[in-house]
Formats: C-alpha cells, sequence, structure tokens
C-alpha cells in the first residue's frame, strides 16, 4: 500500500506563522507536523508515500528529502496552485498506481493512529472469499472522530451499512481515509475539485464505509491552536 500526504493548502486561518513556513512544517511537541505521519506510516510498513504541495512548496522537498532519514520513499506532485483534495490526488494518480492507499491531510494531528489498520480495509472479497457486489462499501473508508467544538454538527452519519449523508448521530471525517484510484478517475489532471461532493456521491450510493476512531486528533487551524498544543504539560498533585 501507498500514501498521500496532503500538503498543498495555504494556511490561511495559521497566519502569520504559514507566511514563510508551509503549515504541515510547523512544529508539534517537538516535531513537524508531517514528520510525525511519515514516521507512523514507515512503522507500519507502509514506505512508499505521495507528498503533492504548492505553496512554498520547495521547503517542504528541502526538509523532507528523499524520506530515506524516516525511512520512507517520498515522491512529490507539484502543484502551482492548490487543486484542492480531490484535485491533488487525482493529479498524483500516475504516482500512486492502482491498489487502494491511504490519504492523510499532512496539517492534522493524529501522533498515535496504527496505520496497519488501513492495510486490508478495502478487500476485494468478502471474509468468504466472495467478490464483493457494486453496492457494496468498496470504494472509500473513512475514520471518524468525534465532533470537536468548531465542527459541532459533524460530516457523514455511521450506520451498518456504511456510512450516510442523513442521520444521527453525525461525526466528523478525520482526514484520514483508504481510497481506490478509480474514485478520482473522472477528474482530469489539473483541474481543482473538492473531496467532499465526490464522497457524499459515493456515499449516495452505498459504496463508502467508515469507523470511529478514539484516539487523540487536533485539526489545528490557528496560532492560538498551535500554542495551546505545544503548551508544557502541568500536573496536578
Amino acid at each position: 500500500m501507498k500514501a498521500m500526504l496532503l500538503a498543498a493548502g495555504r494556511g490561511e486561518r495559521m497566519r502569520p506563522l504559514t507566511d514563510d513556513c508551509p503549515k504541515p512544517l510547523l512544529k508539534v511537541r517537538g516535531r513537524p507536523l508531517i514528520v510525525w505521519h511519515l514516521l507512523n506510516l514507515a512503522k507500519a510498513g507502509i514506505t512508499e508515500i505521495i507528498i503533492n504541495h504548492a505553496h512554498l512548496g520547495h521547503m517542504i522537498e528541502d526538509a523532507l528529502g528523499d524520506g530515506s532519514q524516516f525511512g520512507a520513499q517520498i515522491q512529490y506532485s507539484a502543484e502551482v496552485s492548490a487543486l484542492e483534495t480531490a484535485g491533488g490526488i487525482a493529479k498524483a494518480l500516475p504516482l500512486i498506481g492502482e491498489d487502494p492507499f491511504v490519504v492523510v491531510s499532512a496539517d492534522i494531528y493524529i501522533p498515535h493512529f496504527d496505520f496497519k489498520e488501513c492495510l486490508n480495509t478495502l478487500e476485494d472479497n468478502d471474509p468468504w472469499g466472495n467478490p464483493h457486489p457494486a453496492d457494496q462499501r468498496d470504494i472509500a473508508w473513512l475514520y471518524m472522530v468525534k465532533n470537536p467544538s468548531f465542527h459541532p454538527g459533524g460530516d457523514f452519519a455511521m450506520t451498518l451499512m456504511g456510512l450516510s449523508n442523513e442521520g444521527t448521530p453525525r461525526h466528523t471525517f478525520a482526514n484520514v481515509g483508504v481510497y481506490r484510484p478509480e474514485m478520482f478517475a473522472s477528474i482530469r489532471p489539473g483541474d481543482y475539485a473538492k473531496l467532499g461532493p465526490l464522497l457524499r456521491e459515493y456515499i449516495d450510493a452505498g459504496r463508502v464505509g467508515g469507523e470511529l476512531y478514539r484516539g487523540e486528533w487536533h485539526n489545528l487551524g490557528t496560532p492560538d491552536q498551535l500554542q495551546a498544543l505545544n503548551a508544557p504539560l502541568t500536573f496536578k498533585r
């Protein structure tokens, strides 16, 4: 399995920190955000990694190199201007290949996620060796988290049949997912395309599953959030 780290965003709400530093290179607890992912992916045996970039992308390449220092092999997909999530993935498909792959937003902090969980998420067959019918959850698998304070309405509902655009309770997409390349085949390389509408389309078709992740997770949007996460830990006596 290969992985793609999404690192092309401008990080507007994180300004002025992102005026001269790509958001994925901001440090959390002594380590750049994107490096947490590289190390955890390599630990799980996922060492072939594609990173897209746009804003200050040369700094990302200079900092990470070929990935060998992290036990990984990195290839880069440069974008003149950010193509949004689905557009960035579509542009990188020649590097990704034909097998399911995991995608992670490089600017989230999820330090204890075990990427081994992703390795067999999208199987061609069910547990008895029978091919999945077309309407099964075979195109994408999303990891969800409890709704943070800044997104109380969540994104999707979880049911026994997979994710749903309707219903409650709703949970928030953690920006970690496993996808089949054909999900993005309709997007022309270089086109600007968001992931949300594409996900909702396949969710309506009954082809997206998901599960709730209960570990530590932060979607860092502002300097204050970053400062709070980097504050020294204190213990009550």
